[in-house]
C-alpha cells in the first residue's frame, strides 16, 4: 500500500510539472499570435495543439482530484 501511494505521489508531482510547462508553451504561442500582424495557419494550429493540451492535462489533474497547494 506503501508503494502504491508513493508513486501516486510522484506520477501526481510529473504531471504537474509538466502542467506548468504547457501552461507557459501556450502562453508563449498567445503571445506570439498577438505580436503577429497577419497571423498564419501554422501559428494558429501551433496555439491551438497548446490549448488543447494544457487543458487535456488540467482535466486529468481534476479528474485525480491533484491540488497545487496540497503537494
Amino acid at each position: 500500500m506503501f508503494k502504491k501511494h508513493k508513486l501516486q505521489k510522484e506520477f501526481d508531482h510529473r504531471l504537474i510539472d509538466l502542467l506548468e510547462k504547457k501552461k507557459r508553451e501556450w502562453d508563449e504561442q498567445k503571445h506570439l499570435l498577438r505580436l503577429s500582424y497577419e497571423p498564419q495557419d501554422e501559428l494558429q494550429y501551433r496555439t491551438l495543439m497548446a490549448k488543447s493540451k494544457y487543458l487535456f492535462l488540467l482535466k486529468e489533474a481534476r479528474k485525480r482530484n491533484i491540488s497545487i497547494k496540497g503537494l
